[in-house]
């Protein structure tokens, strides 16, 4: 896990948090994860069972559909150089931007490889929330 989130952090232009202890734990919870269910399942979540969560959908799998789509990590393993999640590409009533406010993008040219399904997300989201 620890070369995947360097290649990560790279490729994204995210940085690791800047308190260690964070970017250790979530790693740990990642690598613990995989020995379980064979997968980087979000170790941020709590799942009532991980391998149904896993045959359910890809969604939590790190790097998740939120850092993939929006660059946004609720776990804080792929931040901001100050810490801070990138908030910037969230929708305005995301829990992430009511928190955090507006976090700009440092680098934008990176990342999001799944900008294009930010709608379908967005929609998605809002039909669970009318259910």
């Amino acid at each position: 896990m620890k070369i995947y989130t360097e290649k990560y952090w790279e490729k994204t232009g995210t940085s690791p948090h800047p308190i260690q202890d964070v970017t250790t734990t979530v790693v740990n919870g990642l690598a613990q994860h995989i020995d379980e269910v064979g997968r980087p399942l979000c170790p941020c979540n709590f799942y009532p069972d991980k391998a149904a969560e896993l045959e359910r959908s890809r969604e939590w799998v790190c790097a998740c559909d939120e850092m993939k789509i929006f660059k946004y990590c609720h776990c804080l393993l792929f931040v901001a150089p100050d810490g801070n999640p990138i908030t910037e590409y969230l929708p305005e009533d995301h829990e992430g931007r009511q928190v955090y406010g507006i976090v700009k993008d440092p680098t934008p040219d990176k990342g999001r490889e799944l900008r294009h399904k930010a709608d379908e997300k967005i929609a998605e989201w809002k039909k669970a929330e009318e259910a």
